[in-house]
């Protein structure tokens, strides 16, 4: 939301300085997120044309002796048709920067002869689109004085953030009125008259679902002659960075400015017969103000006419009934429309306007009237013109809402102490009406603030952001004596450790959406109707994500259009597999692109990096469930992982046959495919949440840690069994053998060929012999040899290759 400083005085009686009403601002709760001081246009000088003397070498250009005010005539070389003797003009030195053309100036020949400057046009300085001539002044402007100060370009211009509960501010005067309720001025906001009408509005409106529009008033002006407007209302539309159009859009405008009231006008003559107020009809399409043409649905709102959709109800209006220079009659429009069906229309046509936003937030109720009468007003005075009596349907007065309000629920809210008359004081001069004193109190809800005051809390806020956060006085926190019990959550601290492992393992940190498209939920394991949304921010982000992973290969995909083709990305976040608290989980996820290995990839001198693989995310998926206190040691690999993986390429991480912990792996091409995806990508996911607690075991003693005296041996083996048995299965029987004595088991090498047999291979293990109280003997290295052989011939019917 943008604004003049002058303007914002049109509503605030203040000598507050523009810091003081930026700081104020900010602490009310209105931050000020940026501030225009039109410094730009401090270097513009009022200049008087002393002479103007034909170019030697041009026909069209003219040079002038200027008078800046200091004595001493500058010459210029101008090419505008009206440069004369005795013009006072704007005038730019060497050095300026003109904002219209985007140039800084310096001394310069033009077909030479040299120009020390400039005299500006209005476009050249953001006045206005008019650059046939340059400015021309009244023969008494100042000369030598500043432009920008005589022509009002010197006001500053304040835009504030506006939190989405803020509908009553999205106008000039609601932020008057609340740095007003601050202490900051008086406000001043002029009422509104109402215009005296000559005959009943020949145009009749009809509202077929009174859900989608609470009320509308139009009224017709005939007679009006459009033209421009006055050139302080175009200043003001101008520096807010709006375009000046013609007067009669140019009031609907500035009303939506002024009063946070979006208005439409019509040109009458191009309405035929009555207006009504319906739904659109399947397949309508309507030519809109911006030259697009949008196709309707059942679900939006119109306005229209014997010829059909005039205007998208409360968002933008059509080009066919538009007003021009010829408009000679105009329906005035003034409406309340469902704030639920102006966000959801306007998400789904991609149309974001001025009216949209206030519209969205909820307007005020009780000027719908009041804002048609004030822009009837500036009608008459800027274009003349004979007002009809308004035509008003379906208006029902505003019912105010009525909340019992204790004073003592500031102190019980905020801790703090505000007594019950200031409270009253800050209640009255933002509007509310208050009935009773002592401990409790019946507040009113004004009209403007009904969308977003609903109880007490939202008084307590009012009370707290009038009478000011920083007149809190600080409190140190109280000493409870002893060491503190553990802050954070398990699931909180293993977040955190989730997160450090796999940063410090070369991958960064990705925040993508809750929501996704329906066809990658479906991909993923969802689409179920309990993670569909109600109302959708947009289309493509329809459901509650049941993986990590769509919203981390989109990224990838993005940054490889961008060029950066090996990334590793993780997230820590929420996934969902149902709508209720206990179907959401916490996960790790994680993906590698490209090259992107732990080790490094891309370009090398010594020859580019490997493609990542299957392995990389395992160790990924290894490394954050230890980091999150899990036993990696106790932990099985085993097949079966989701389908949008490669399934010769995959894996799932069990603790035990039952607690899935993760799976990992390459992607399936079809899975790629579908996302629009492409690269050697693998991924992984792990659920956090389902590691279980580790057992506390009491004890006084610390464990120590035993290095045995005796030398540790290795013994290979290599066993043939079935292609499709997993290696995973022959580790766990070897390891099973003696767990005393085996320390490690490693798979070294896997061959297949015809000597083995058909549908067999041939896996190879390196076993770790690690003796603790005596060196084995042959006898005994034979005992354990046989038990190996007999667990592998047992679990995966294997046998010793010979």
């Amino acid at each position: 939301m943008k604004f003049t400083l002058s303007w914002l005085k049109e509503h605030l009686d203040t000598d507050a300085s523009l810091d003081q009403i930026v700081e104020r601002l900010t602490n009310i709760g209105l931050e000020v997120e940026a501030v225009d001081d039109k410094a730009q246009f401090k270097p513009f000088v009022i200049a008087k044309v002393l002479t103007a003397e034909q170019h030697p070498d041009a026909d069209r250009l003219r040079v002038l002796s200027v008078d800046t005010g200091d004595g001493k005539p500058v010459q210029v070389v101008c090419g505008a048709p009206n440069a004369r003797a005795g013009l006072v003009g704007a005038f730019a030195a060497p050095g300026a920067y003109v904002p219209g053309i985007d140039v800084t100036l310096s001394v310069g020949k033009i077909r030479g002869v040299e120009s020390h400057g400039m005299m500006c046009s209005e476009r050249e300085l953001q006045m206005s689109d008019a650059h046939t001539g340059i400015i021309d002044l009244p023969e008494d402007a100042p000369v030598g004085t500043s432009f920008a100060a005589y022509a009002g370009l010197d006001d500053p211009v304040i835009e504030i953030g506006l939190t989405p509960d803020r509908a009553d501010c999205t106008g000039v005067a609601g932020i008057a009125r609340d740095l007003a309720a601050a202490g900051l001025g008086t406000l001043k906001t002029p009422g509104v008259e109402p215009a005296a009408g000559d005959g009943a509005c020949p145009v009749k409106v009809t509202i077929e679902d009174p859900d989608l529009c609470p009320g509308f008033a139009l009224r017709m002006v005939r007679g009006v002659k459009n033209g421009p407007s006055p050139a302080w209302m175009q200043q003001r539309l101008l520096a807010i960075g709006l375009r000046p159009i013609n007067a009669l859009v140019d009031i609907t405008n500035y009303i939506t400015m002024d009063r946070g009231r979006p208005l439409h006008v019509f040109d009458a003559n191009k309405v035929a017969g009555n207006l009504v107020v319906r739904r659109a009809r399947e397949g309508e399409k309507v030519l809109a103000l911006d030259e697009r043409e949008y196709e309707l649905t059942p679900d939006m709102c119109v306005i229209a006419d014997d010829n059909g959709v005039e205007s998208i109800a409360g968002i933008m209006g059509g080009e066919h009934s538009g007003c021009d220079e010829n408009t000679t009659d105009v329906l005035i429009e003034s409406a309340l429309w469902n704030p639920m069906n102006i966000a959801r229309t306007g998400r789904d046509l991609g149309i974001i306007t001025d009216a949209r936003y206030r519209f969205e937030r909820g307007v005020d109720p009780q000027f719908m009237v009041d804002g048609m009468e004030m822009a009837t007003e500036l009608v008459l005075d800027f274009c003349g013109g004979t007002p009809s009596e308004p035509e008003v349907v379906g208006y029902q007065a505003y019912t105010p809402k009525v909340i019992d309000f204790p004073f003592t629920e500031v102190k019980r809210l905020v801790g703090i102490e505000v007594t019950s008359q200031e409270q009253i004081d800050i209640f009255e001069r933002l509007g509310f009406g208050v009935e009773g004193s002592g401990v409790e109190a019946k507040v009113t809800v004004p009209s403007w603030r009904m969308y977003d005051v609903e109880g007490k809390a939202d008084l307590v806020e009012e009370v707290m952001r009038i009478h000011g956060e920083n007149n809190i006085d600080p409190q140190p926190l109280p000493s409870h004596g002893a060491v503190n019990a553990k802050i954070l959550t398990t699931l909180q601290i293993r977040t955190r450790l989730a997160k450090r492992a796999l940063a410090v393992r070369g991958m960064m940190e990705s925040v993508s959406w809750s929501f996704i498209p329906a066809e990658h939920a479906e991909l993923f394991g969802g689409g179920s109707a309990a993670l569909k949304l109600a109302n959708p921010i947009a289309a493509d982000m329809s459901d509650m994500r049941p993986s990590l992973l769509p919203g981390l290969l989109a990224a990838a995909q993005r940054n490889a259009d961008q060029g950066v083709g090996d990334v590793a990305l993780f997230e820590v976040a929420a996934t969902y597999e149902g709508d209720t608290p206990d179907a959401q989980r916490r996960v790790a996820g994680g993906i590698r692109r490209g090259t992107a290995a732990l080790t490094g990839g891309g370009r090398h001198w010594a020859g580019n990096g490997e493609a990542v693989g299957v392995f990389d995310v395992k160790a990924d998926a290894l490394a954050a469930l230890e980091a999150c206190g899990a036993p990696v040691a106790n932990l099985q690999i085993e097949r079966g992982a989701p389908g949008w993986y490669h399934p010769g390429r995959s894996g799932v991480i069990k603790l035990g046959p039952k607690v899935v912990l993760g799976h990992f792996g390459e992607f399936h091409p079809r899975t790629l495919e579908a996302l629009d995806v492409s690269g050697a990508l693998c991924g992984f996911e792990v659920f956090i949440d389902a590691i279980p607690e580790p057992k506390k075991k009491p004890t006084r003693t610390k464990p120590k840690l035993e290095i045995s005296p005796f030398q540790m041996l290795r013994r290979d083996y290599a066993f043939v069994v079935d292609r499709d048995t997993p290696a995973a299965t022959l580790v766990r029987a070897v390891s099973g053998a003696d767990k005393k004595l085996i320390t490690g088991v490693n798979v070294f090498d896997i061959f297949e060929g015809a000597s083995l047999g058909e549908g067999k291979k041939s896996v190879a293990l390196e076993v770790s012999i690690q003796p603790t109280d005596r060196t084995l003997t042959d006898e005994d290295l034979d005992a354990l040899s046989a038990k190996i052989v007999e667990n592998v011939g047992k679990s995966a019917g294997g046998v010793l290759r010979g």
